[in-house]
């Protein structure tokens, strides 16, 4: 079984994010495999502990990605390509036509991928490569089982449980409690070291930057507001409801 997972690098949720000059500063800051990728390079590696085969994992970054596709492959992956050029970094649309290219050159039976990712919070990669590969798309999944070309996918649905059925080949976003992501051993690191990575560019993925161009631009960054201190409203019941709602039309402005 061909095993894809698509990963991003990430800030460290512990991170402070910091703007400057309307970008979010990168200096001093630790870089992380976002989250949810993490859940899917877990499975990744379980389906081949289940049903052998191999697991590449794609990141779209700059040079110091292949430190997060080193912790991939140290955790059990078997291989990782990196597409490293900088014409093809963009918007959603951008990384979407980008590594279902990279899918399309490498060859698959499932694409795994996090939900979202905790940076942007988009949760658009997943639908938008597998609608560029013309393939099936579950998402949230918190249960995976593959049968021959039989996959049935237990589905977070707003604190329910969908159970979808569908075929390979087919492209699974991973949600938090899919399983526990284990923790590379000194073994596994040491095997990392030699596992192949290839760098991918535009050329090799038969892409120009004009027909992947961005179709979003940003136009401003900045901080939430802070939060004023909360009112305690005092005396009767009445008065109170009285005052609460001069205040929400007045102040808060939502009546």
């Amino acid at each position: 079984m061909n095993i894809l997972v698509v990963m991003k690098e990430t800030f460290d949720t512990e991170e402070k994010i910091v703007i400057q000059d309307g970008k979010i500063s990168e200096d001093g800051v630790e870089f992380i495999i976002n989250p949810y990728d993490e859940y899917a390079v877990e499975e990744a590696i379980k389906l081949k502990e289940e049903h052998g085969g191999e697991v590449t994992v794609i990141s779209l970054g700059p040079d110091r990605v292949e430190s997060r596709l080193r912790t991939a492959l140290a955790m059990g992956a078997d291989k990782a390509i990196l597409i490293d050029d900088e014409s093809l970094f963009g918007d959603e649309y951008t990384t979407a036509k980008v590594l279902a290219a990279a899918a399309r050159r490498v060859g698959f039976d499932i694409i795994l991928a996090g939900q979202m990712a905790v940076d942007s919070g988009a949760g658009q990669g997943g639908p938008r490569i597998a609608e560029e590969l013309g393939i099936n798309h579950v998402s949230t999944a918190v249960k995976l089982e593959v049968n021959g070309t039989a996959v049935k996918v237990e589905r977070d649905v707003e604190g329910d449980v969908e159970v979808v059925e569908t075929s390979l080949p087919v492209l699974i976003t991973a949600q938090q409690g899919l399983n526990e992501p284990r923790y590379p051993s000194l073994p596994g690191i040491m095997k990392a070291k030699k596992k192949p990575l290839e760098r991918l560019s535009a050329a090799d993925l038969g892409l120009s930057a004009d027909e992947v161009k961005a179709k979003t631009e940003v136009i401003e960054r900045h901080l939430p507001p802070k939060k004023q201190a909360g009112r305690i409203l005092e005396g009767e019941i009445k008065d109170q409801v009285t005052e609460l709602v001069q205040l929400l039309r007045s102040e808060a402005k939502v009546i």
